[in-house]
């Protein structure tokens, strides 16, 4: 039994980003049930030597586990029940993966390349049997596409992967076959719970990739819809009304706040895949967006105006079933050994901060190591409190939290410039003592921070509770 995942990925180009920098985003969404995310290190001396999935039960053997894995960072499920669910690192060669964003298919590519029912590799699997092993965004797109053709998945996903120049995008068609591009430099990309490629160029090998014989299954089984050209999701994803109200919405949002002037409805089936915000875009606007419920529309859901009925068209990205997020960002203007930075938060994104880890480090602060337990020494414990609090009257709490992410991001920040400016020069393990302890004050910083924001809304509720009876009442 799989877990449910359905995650919002926002991915930008190096030429798109305010700083020059690379981002792949992703918020790792579960069902109803509450899955506690952990933040490690995996050294090479933990990484597995004999790989065994727990839900398709598929063993990797000794070929395809490779000599020598590369140290990287990961977010895997606290529990382990399920298996690793490493959902996105930074690995030593400064290349970043996230896995997976749950897509969409149709009956006619099942037909002709069934999903494996048994055996085969899923999100569970992706990130430990790929990030330990790859030099660059491109290398992790061949690894991942062979990994796909050799054992199968038995579920349709989409992968991203970014090192210093490029970001790639990946997604599994059928059972044993895939598809990826480029992102081009100067372009960002919002893709939700759908088969997302559109526009693929079969003959551009410089930005495209497939499995080898993709386009001679689009030709023999007559499944292409459109008279001129190749669109992917038309001819392997879904257009239900459930993307209409599940998907396609997300990424109207996304478009509509880089671009004021964007038309169209949230339930568009052809909002493009490659879109060009009008500013550069900061890791602050990629986390105002992975916590938004369409603020400034009829379908936000804390509205006070709007109608039961618009509230609850259509699936915000902020959401209670956000329980964790990154930001995988590979800089341009520092040095190597400190290029790789991981923001991270835990549980819902409307009551959290993000806090930019850096990913050349052998270990993790023990605050962001959950256990599978309730512990309010956790920090995704603490964050999920918050957010079932502060639910309670976004009127009264928002406030309180907005005041608290902005003063603790800019506290994050002045840590890490400083940083920056005082690890110049160092290498080896000199430098990943002093990036784990930067770490720690940030996550130090941010426990403390968090604890005082449930301090405060427990006093703001106070007068606030049903349970109450005053004399002059």
């Amino acid at each position: 039994m799989q877990k449910p995942a359905e995650c919002t990925t926002i991915l930008v180009g190096k030429d798109a980003t305010i700083d020059g920098s690379t981002m792949i985003a992703r918020s790792e969404d579960g069902g109803s049930t509450i899955i506690p995310e952990a933040f490690i290190a995996v050294n090479p001396k933990d990484q597995p030597k004999h790989y065994k999935a727990v839900i398709s039960g598929q063993e990797i053997d000794d070929e395809d586990l490779l000599p020598n894995p590369l140290r990287y960072t990961s977010a895997p499920d606290a529990s382990g029940k399920n298996g690793i669910w490493a959902a996105a690192g930074i690995n030593d060669a400064t290349v970043a993966m996230t896995a997976t964003e749950t897509i969409t298919t149709n009956s006619r590519i099942q037909g002709i390349d069934p999903l494996v029912e048994e055996g085969g590799l899923g999100e569970e699997d992706f990130v430990t049997l790929t990030l330990p092993y790859i030099h660059s965004a491109r290398e992790g797109v061949k690894r991942l596409g062979y990994l796909v053709e050799k054992y199968g998945t038995y579920e349709m996903n989409g992968s991203a992967f970014a090192d210093h120049d490029e970001v790639w995008y990946i997604e599994t068609i059928g059972g044993h076959h895939w598809a990826a591009r480029r992102i081009p430099d100067d372009a960002y990309v919002a893709a939700p719970n759908r088969l997302n490629i559109d526009f693929f160029d079969f003959n551009d090998e410089e930005n495209f990739m497939c499995s080898s014989d993709l386009l001679d299954i689009i030709n023999e089984y007559h499944l292409n819809l459109d008279y001129q050209g190749y669109n992917l999701r038309h001819i392997f994803g879904s257009s239900t009304i459930k993307d209409a109200h599940y998907n396609n919405p997300r990424a109207w949002y996304i478009h509509r706040y880089f671009d004021p002037e964007w038309e169209g409805e949230p339930g568009d089936q052809d909002q493009p895949f490659i879109t060009y915000a009008k500013k550069k875009i900061s890791p602050e606007d990629i986390k105002f967006l992975e916590s938004s419920h369409y603020q400034d529309t009829k379908y936000d859901v804390y509205s006070t105006t709007n109608t039961e009925a618009e509230k609850k068209l259509f699936r915000p990205i902020g959401i209670n079933r956000n329980f964790e997020t990154h930001i995988l960002q590979i800089r341009n203007d520092v040095e190597e050994g400190i290029a790789g930075v991981q923001w991270l938060a835990f549980g819902p994104n409307t009551f959290n901060c993000f806090v930019p880890f850096y990913t050349n480090v052998t270990t993790t602060p023990a605050s962001f190591q959950t256990g599978p337990d309730f512990d309010l020494t956790k920090i995704f414990w603490l964050n999920k409190l918050n957010a079932q609090l502060g639910d309670t009257n976004y009127k009264v709490y928002s406030a309180l939290e907005q005041a608290f992410e902005e003063k603790t991001m800019a506290k994050l920040r002045q840590i890490e410039n400083e940083t920056d400016r005082a690890v110049k020069g160092l290498t080896g393990r000199d430098l990943q003592e002093k990036l784990e302890e930067a770490n720690q004050k940030m996550a130090d910083l941010t426990y403390k921070q968090t604890v005082a924001l449930t301090g405060e809304m427990v006093k703001d509720g106070h007068s606030l509770m049903k349970l109450k009876y005053d004399l002059l009442d």
